[in-house]
């Protein structure tokens, strides 16, 4: 009878030739293998206890609180398998199910939840989080995946956030994906929860740690797929096939498909987007904007708590639509109650502007990249993020203003989130001109609630008018104050993370701008 070795050597010599090649190409074209932190996952899983059956498999599910799924992203069989454990464990019956994906941002968690009331179709969810373009595998098992997950499960959780590019940020997508965990078993204590991520994050040391340290006591299983030193080794058994390991009590590894399967999938993907050849795509251009920005007021876009941070500012980046979406965005804008005559303003601002940012659906339309608009744009979609996105939460007419509550409150408060936008435009754009006008009235505390109280007897148009110019005027102001050296970043991040909606709180804000601008123009002028 052959020997371990000599099985091992039979079953593997024609598989390992034909891999070689498929490396050779795939690492001609992605070098990320070489990284550290693929690596320790390549490394951390070398042996095995014991060959498994399908009833041990079940058996070990039976038991865990947490289901930690590695995913090879191009190998459809890998979200199938998934697919069907999900399934399963939701037929035993004593337990619900709940699933968390990497795929799917958090911040697109609305999107999702839409899909999940079939409000909106399969095209429209594909499109609006952005997977061929975010994500680029293939649609079909994972849109299996979902529909599992809808008629078995009781509720879908998108897990990731930016950049997905860069793995040295590799780590806070880790113990974002473990807050958002945490949070998913606080809104469903009793549930099992199914988490499918990429397979390199399921090292000891990555996201099975974070998760240990944020919720110790969980019972947490890793279930691994064709890990390649696993499979190699497993081809020695006697076995005409080996179904899955145990690695240890926590781990243990199936085998769905075969390396070669694995990496020839991969290859053909990465063909598929060497050859590429779309329409502008201005969401990277608008992130990089915010992103730039955040980092600027030195806001951390990971913070898990509120307070002197947003949180997880990196969960509330705004959906970016472009011409090609164009009639999706209108009835996305439809259902969230925007007239058609409010969507017709908007779409006309995009027209003179080449974007616009929709607070009410908090997105970006964007036909043209102009810089000076864009990034007044970002600073405002900042600005809102840090305050909860509160026109998301509450509803407002077209141009922002709550229209029942046009009062002196939120006159000022307009004239904040003006100013902070134009500084914003500033600093990202320094070539902006100043925003001063031989007819400007005086820049006073008293002038300044003049206009006030005019503008709340005046309609919506002039309201948000006399606001957008006293806020310009302020924000053009502080722009300068900080070129001279007199505003921090620390006082900037303040202004953003203001309450603006605490009564009085925006009008001693701006009377304060107001009385430091002022003394700053007479500080220069000496």
């Amino acid at each position: 009878m052959a020997s371990t070795a000599n099985l091992r050597s039979r079953r593997s010599a024609v598989q390992l030739h034909a891999l070689a090649g498929v490396e050779r190409e795939i690492r001609a074209q992605d070098s990320h293998n070489r990284r550290k932190y693929l690596r320790e996952f390549s490394q951390a899983f070398r042996n095995y206890d014991s060959l498994l059956d399908s009833q041990q498999i079940q058996n070990a599910l039976a038991v865990a609180d947490i289901v930690l799924i590695g995913d090879y992203h191009a190998l459809p069989a890998a979200q199938r398998y998934a697919a069907s454990l999900i399934e399963q464990r939701a037929l035993a019956g004593d337990r619900r199910v709940v699933l968390g994906v990497e795929t799917i941002f958090a911040r697109d968690q609305h999107i999702l939840e839409e899909w999940w009331r079939r409000e909106i179709d399969e095209s429209e969810l594909r499109q609006r989080i952005r997977f061929d373009l975010d994500w680029g595998y293939d649609w079909t098992p994972f849109h299996e995946l979902l529909t599992t997950a809808r008629d078995h499960a009781e509720a879908i959780y998108g897990l990731d956030c930016m950049p997905r590019e860069d793995l040295r940020k590799i780590g806070a997508r880790d113990r974002h994906a473990a807050s958002k965990i945490a949070e998913i078993r606080e809104r469903h204590p009793n549930a099992v929860i199914f988490v499918l991520f990429g397979e390199s994050h399921l090292a000891p040391g990555h996201l099975p740690r974070v998760l240990d340290q944020q919720m110790p006591g969980s019972r947490v299983l890793t279930v691994l797929q064709n890990v390649d030193s696993l499979y190699w080794r497993a081809a020695g058994e006697r076995a005409d096939k080996v179904e899955a390991v145990r690695v240890n009590d926590d781990v243990l590894c199936v085998f769905n498909a075969t390396p070669l399967e694995k990496y020839e999938s991969y290859r053909l993907f990465l063909d598929q987007w060497s050859r590429c050849d779309g329409g502008p795509d201005f969401a990277p251009t608008i992130y990089n904007l915010i992103d730039s920005l955040a980092s600027f007021l030195e806001i951390n876009r990971y913070s898990p708590h509120n307070g002197t941070q947003p949180k997880f500012l990196i969960d509330m980046l705004p959906e970016v639509h472009g011409s090609s979406s164009d009639a999706m965005l209108r009835r996305l804008l439809s259902r969230k109650g925007v007239s058609e005559q409010e969507r017709e303003t908007m779409l006309a601002s995009v027209e003179q502007r080449g974007s616009a940012y929709l607070p009410q659906v908090n997105a970006f339309y964007v036909r043209e990249f102009q810089l000076m608009h864009a990034a007044e744009d970002a600073a405002h979609f900042l600005h809102q993020a840090c305050q909860g996105l509160p026109l998301r939460v509450n509803g407002t007419s077209a141009d922002g203003i709550v229209e029942h509550a046009r009062s002196a409150d939120h006159f000022y408060a307009r004239v904040i989130e003006h100013a902070v936008a134009f500084f914003g435009s500033r600093v990202l754009h320094p070539s902006r001109p100043a925003a001063h006008t031989e007819d400007s009235p005086q820049l006073s505390r008293a002038a300044c609630e003049k206009a006030a109280l005019t503008a709340v007897r005046a309609d919506a148009e002039n309201f948000e008018s006399a606001a957008q110019s006293w806020g310009y005027r302020l924000g053009s102001l502080l722009y300068n104050a900080y070129l001279a050296g007199k505003v921090r970043q620390s006082g900037l991040r303040r202004l953003f993370l203001a309450h603006l909606d605490e009564p009085g709180l925006a009008r001693k804000i701006c009377a304060a701008m107001i009385a430091k601008a002022r003394a700053f123009s007479r500080s220069e002028r000496t």
